[in-house]
């Protein structure tokens, strides 16, 4: 009976050893203990700005002429008014733990500020924001011929989703976020999707377009408006078969050259190496500079230097509402905002859009005034905070851009 305790004994020491070594990995440059210390939110500003120290990455390097974008920088105190109050720029972003802060006006940056320990040089994560790149890899794939048009299905050329529900959805319904699935894409609840999907990628290294493929439809696509990271993921597998490369290396040749980006970049995968899969959903680590440089190119109508990159009406279709169901306001899905084609709009519309990520990543563009916002942050409470940033945003736009003969103008909401 002693004999069997001591054995009982051991095998719990060797399975506990076992356990600690998987944890920590002293052997390897990353583990689920940097992972968990990391994402506490008193280090969210930190992390943010050093997700190569916490997850494997691909580089992506810059062409061979980056030029700085012209600068005649004022900053100027902006106020806006919300919840009946007025409230100055800088109130908001100290208080929405913003890392960063640029307005370019006419493709001149207007405004700058780094905030947390950010600087100019300081890669910030995208989240989400990295979704609508990827929605413009399949665009530039459409102008090149690589792909016919959005009503072919995903695993026309993803092949590893063929027999799956996801492989039988349209390259339109994914980027409506509109696939039909079921998929829970809360990061709080217990036992997500969308958790799921985080854990298996960043923590386990599983193959991400594996864990995708086993998630079932529960209705018809393109009846609804439902937000799904899923999506995205197999959105980049098809980038990436069309291309013949990695994620990373497709978002090199065919937008961080071609667009004249300023410094070097990454993106997060499941594992190091060549045998790393990109995490398609989101991250992307870049310069604000540089992110402000993409929502110029949506601006300019998805054209550079005399070079249109992606087809001519693309930009219009992937910014606006391509259904009822997509449109903002008090019967909309998503408070304050509607959804295009990987881009959000924002309530009362009018030549306005943006790009969107977790924790309060935003990308705007109002064409109407000529106005680009680049914003990062670490906002634990960036839901709630959503309708707020919306009209900060506006007020800005207004700001710098000055006013316009038609369409809305900042709301005040909250007011009676």
């Amino acid at each position: 009976m002693k004999n069997i305790i001591i054995g009982l004994g051991a095998i719990a020491g060797i399975a506990a050893v076992s356990a600690g070594g998987w944890y920590y990995r002293p052997w390897s440059d990353y583990s689920p203990a940097e992972i968990q210390a990391a994402t506490s939110v008193d280090r969210l500003a930190h992390t943010f700005r050093n997700m190569g120290d916490i997850f494997p990455y691909r580089t992506i390097e810059t062409g061979n002429n980056p030029v700085e974008t012209p600068r005649n920088v004022s900053n100027e105190s902006v106020s806006f008014r919300f919840n009946g109050q007025d409230k100055l720029i800088d109130e908001w972003l100290a208080e929405s733990d913003s890392t960063g802060l640029m307005v370019l006006r006419d493709g001149v940056v207007v405004h700058e500020q780094y905030l947390l320990g950010s600087t100019a040089e300081t890669h910030h994560t995208s989240w989400s924001v990295g979704k609508s790149y990827v929605a413009t890899l399949i665009a530039m794939a459409m102008h090149q011929g690589l792909i016919d048009n959005l009503d072919q299905t995903a695993d026309e050329f993803a092949l590893q989703y063929a027999g799956t529900p996801f492989g039988a959805t349209s390259l339109r319904h994914l980027l409506m976020m509109s696939a039909g699935v079921d998929f829970n894409e809360d990061y709080n609840a217990e036992g997500s999707d969308i958790r799921r999907l985080f854990l298996g990628a960043n923590i386990y290294g599983q193959n991400i377009d594996t864990l995708v493929g086993e998630v079932e439809r529960n209705r018809a696509p393109g009846e609804d408006l439902h937000y799904v990271s899923a999506n995205t993921q197999v959105l980049s597998a098809v980038v990436r078969a069309v291309y013949d490369q990695p994620l990373a290396q497709a978002v090199q040749e065919q937008i961080w050259g071609p667009i004249g980006m300023t410094r070097p970049a990454y993106w997060n995968q499941n594992v190091p190496g060549d045998r790393g899969m990109a995490i398609g959903y989101c991250c992307l680590n870049s310069s604000l500079e540089d992110y402000a440089r993409f929502g110029q190119f949506y601006l300019q109508g998805g054209n550079w230097e005399g070079n249109q990159l992606v087809p001519e009406d693309w930009v219009v279709s992937a910014t606006r509402p391509n259904a009822d169901f997509q449109e903002p306001g008090p019967n909309g899905v998503y408070a304050h905002r509607g959804y295009g084609l990987h881009f959000w709009v924002p309530e009362g519309y009018d030549g306005e859009y943006f790009m969107a990520g977790v924790y309060g990543q935003y990308v705007w563009v109002d064409e109407r005034r000529g106005i680009v916002i680049a914003r990062t942050a670490a906002d634990p409470t960036w839901t709630s905070r959503t309708e707020e940033s919306l009209i900060a945003m506006r007020a800005l736009a207004a700001h710098y851009g000055g006013p316009v003969e038609t369409g809305v103008e900042a709301m005040e909401a909250g007011d009676e």
